[in-house]
């Protein structure tokens, strides 16, 4: 299996070549190219739009053009990216939608499609608690999806849902995409509407952590429908995206992770893809002159991973 990481906190874009080979030289195949930190959700949710992709897709090409070159000039693969969210803010103005849903979405998938990067992850509509249901949330994220599933199948594109958590009265819960059973259905379904692979998805073991999920049985059955992974770890109480095996439940120091469950899920799918992390905040923790140490770890954890899959059981 290859090792991806995010290109945040790595690759700049006055020198992007930079970032690269330092993920290469940490022990990285692939990068996970942050595409949403060009439109942070903080500002999302605050309706403070920046004009990033208010340009045309001739010009979001000439601007990505020196990424392009530097990644493929380090022998680093773009992988998956994600595309900023969320997709859809209740309670905002028509105008804010509509500029996420008709310009942020389908030029992310140009810019996918720039970078022969076949994933793009989304985040689905968090809307239980305004339509009354789960289904009716889903019917909105599946309509986002229906409007760049063509674009999709035509560039080569999977689109990965992203299991996520939401806040209750203070408190974390399931989120979309917490049902892998649902997932399955849903994912067959529409990719046999497009007669093509179009969706996908995207398991991230921070959120499935924070709300209880089986991570075994969760990615057993999702299968090879599972694309890209977000790895990363936390508490059991706060999205940290620190590194895995960082905190424990007791003073047996017992992971507060599955991460043997993790593991076994991908053994008992045969998982052969890319094991890719999540972790550009533990960049933000360490000095600037340990960054190389602290990627090349992360590549390491990865490294590991990869052994346990494929070795005997």
């Amino acid at each position: 299996m290859e090792i991806g990481v995010q290109t945040k906190n790595v690759v700049e874009d006055l020198n992007p070549e930079k970032g690269f080979t330092m993920l290469a030289e940490a022990g990285f195949s692939c990068g996970d190219f942050s595409l949403n930190a060009y439109l942070p959700n903080s500002a999302i949710y605050q309706a403070r739009l920046n004009p990033f992709f208010c340009r045309s897709v001739q010009e979001l090409e000439q601007f990505f053009l020196p990424h392009k070159q530097g990644a493929a000039k380090a022998g680093i693969k773009i992988h998956q990216m994600h595309m900023p969210y969320p997709i859809y803010v209740p309670g905002k103005d028509k105008e804010l939608n509509d500029y996420l849903w008709s310009q942020m979405a389908p030029k992310s998938m140009e810019i996918c499609r720039f970078f022969e990067c076949p994933y793009i992850v989304v985040h689905g509509f968090k809307l239980v608690r305004y339509l009354g249901s789960e289904e009716a949330e889903w019917e909105r994220t599946e309509a986002f999806i229906d409007s760049i599933a063509p674009m999709a199948k035509e560039m080569g594109i999977v689109i990965c849902i992203e299991n996520l958590y939401d806040n209750l009265g203070g408190h974390l819960v399931e989120g979309p995409c917490c049902d892998a059973r649902k997932a399955v259905e849903r994912i067959d379904r529409i990719n046999e509407k497009y007669h093509g692979e179009v969706l996908g998805f995207c398991f991230d073991t921070g959120h499935a952590n924070l709300v209880g999920l089986d991570f075994e049985e969760f990615i057993t059955a999702l299968g090879d429908r599972l694309k890209v992974f977000h790895i990363h770890d936390n508490d059991g109480i706060a999205d940290l995206h620190q590194l895995p095996f960082t905190f424990s439940r007791s003073r047996e120091n017992k992971p507060s992770t599955d991460w043997e469950g993790f593991i076994r899920g991908l053994r008992n799918i045969h998982f052969n893809k890319t094991l890719s992390f999540e972790t550009a905040p533990v960049l933000e923790a360490f000095p600037e002159e340990m960054k190389g140490d602290v990627l090349g770890w992360i590549a390491r954890i990865g490294t590991y991973f990869s052994e346990c899959v494929i070795k005997p059981s």
